[in-house]
């Protein structure tokens, strides 16, 4: 099991599930798209729509893409 990264910050949380443990599964905040105050992770830093996570449950490190912002040119008005 990895340690949580030292640049980890809990007022920087992303609430997004984790492929690993998958521990949101069963919650009814996390399943209606809410902020659950158990299932956050580390936002330890972002890359434009990328976002660098932790999970503080199973220590998991991954990347999640999230489309925002990255689209192709924008449309001409």
């Amino acid at each position: 099991m990895l340690p949580i990264d030292p640049d980890a910050d809990i007022g920087r949380r992303a609430w997004i599930p984790c492929p690993r443990c998958r521990d949101d599964r069963h919650c009814a905040d996390c399943g209606s798209g809410r902020n659950c105050r158990d299932h956050w992770r580390y936002l330890l830093s972002t890359t434009g729509s990328v976002l660098h996570v932790q999970c503080p449950g199973c220590t998991h490190l991954w990347d999640h893409e999230t489309h925002f912002g990255a689209g192709g040119p924008r449309p001409a008005f």
